[in-house]
């Protein structure tokens, strides 16, 4: 009886590509808020400030109060019972 081998190939593991795979551009980047406002200002003339930012004295606090309620109303209270 005469049997006939067969050479079977050989498979090799695919090769890994140094190109990172998409689903790790999923990832949230990190942006810094004082640069997008800082930005804002800059090229779209946006101005963003916090009511309670520490750079601001008293006066520069109530205008910025009187503003926003002028321009969007009273501002509703916490449902949290905590301070703003």
């Amino acid at each position: 009886m005469r049997t006939f081998s067969k050479t079977i190939p050989k498979t090799t593991a695919p090769t890994r590509s140094l190109t990172p795979s998409p689903l790790g551009r999923t990832q949230p980047v990190p942006m810094d808020a004082e640069q997008v406002k800082r930005q804002g200002w800059r090229e779209q003339h946006i101005l963003v400030i916090a009511q309670d930012d520490a750079r601001l004295d008293f006066l520069e606090r109530q205008l910025i109060t009187s503003i926003g309620e002028r321009l969007y109303g009273e501002r509703q209270p916490s449902k949290g019972g905590g301070v703003r």
